[in-house]
């Protein structure tokens, strides 16, 4: 078994929320007005059961304004295979319900290889960009077109989103919305589904989750005929779990499970800096 940080790194990203990654580590609102709130923490990655590596996140939040930056490294068996490491930062604003990114960067190495994405965005769109090593050329890949990069955004903005209100942090429209997703290479959508809100212990953190289902959607840049590729859009049992900070609007992810043709990836969260829940409480939510 060979496991990299940029492979890891890149089937998160095509898969998840990072959406949800390379992640999509935050599922975000506002912060109050004129308040500064500074967020993060800490993951495991296992691949088959196995530790392959550490990934951190860190989120800094004033008015309408956000920056998160997401990390990962070898760790366990993952050193074996790979002495690589890489990460993701993006910035942007938030204007009522709508996420409204301004910059996205990538960088990680691998194999003696550098991977590199820079996106410029605005008005909801990816009107710019920059990316290190280009797919090789190829009659089946679908091309990616100006048009595929309207009302589209970077994986790491889009994990976020509103709650409806403080009192509905655990309400299904955390889960039910679609992801467009441009990360330099490839666009798709992460389609998510309320699933069920669950109560977890653990060391990084307890109380309630929230539960959504995740359908990976090809739009462009991909090679239908791929194997993973086909796996990836029938694959029905993704999920990702989402943690409420306190008694505020504000969820970031506790856990992301991607089940492969090999093994299941998963990255779940082994401390969590954040605020106390209180008050919260478990409601039951209708599908």
């Amino acid at each position: 078994m060979r496991v990299s940080v940029s492979k890891i790194c890149s089937f998160a990203g095509k898969s998840s929320v990072i959406a949800v990654a390379a992640l999509s580590f935050g599922t975000l609102s506002t912060a109050a007005l004129g308040k500064t709130e500074r967020l993060g923490g800490v993951y495991n990655i296992s691949y088959a059961g196995f530790t392959v590596g550490k990934g951190s996140f860190s989120l800094i939040l004033r008015d309408n304004a956000y920056s998160a930056k997401v990390g990962m490294e070898p760790a366990g068996i993952g050193t074996l295979f790979s002495t690589g490491k890489g990460g993701a930062q993006a910035t942007g604003w938030m204007k009522g319900a709508k996420v409204l990114p301004s910059t996205y960067t990538m960088a990680s190495r691998a194999s003696n290889r550098d991977f590199y994405v820079n996106l410029g965005q605005g008005s909801g769109h990816v009107r710019t960009t920059q990316v290190t090593p280009k797919y090789k050329p190829s009659k089946t890949r679908v091309k990616v077109t100006g048009q595929h990069k309207l009302n589209a955004m970077d994986p790491l903005s889009a994990a976020i989103v509103r709650a409806p209100s403080r009192n509905k942090v655990l309400d299904p429209s955390v889960c039910n919305r679609k992801l467009p997703i441009y990360d330099g290479w490839a666009r798709f959508n992460i389609n998510m589904k309320f699933k069920e809100v669950r109560e977890v212990s653990s060391k990084g953190y307890n109380g309630p989750v929230v539960v959504c289902a995740a359908r990976w959607e090809p739009i462009a840049g991909h090679r239908p005929e791929r194997k993973s590729v086909q796996y990836l859009a029938n694959n029905a049992n993704i999920e990702t779990w989402l943690a409420p900070i306190g008694n505020t609007r504000v969820l970031i992810p506790y856990k992301v499970s991607i089940p492969t043709a090999t093994g299941t990836l998963v990255l779940e969260a082994t401390k969590l800096n954040m605020p106390q829940t209180s008050g919260l409480r478990k409601k039951t939510a209708s599908r």
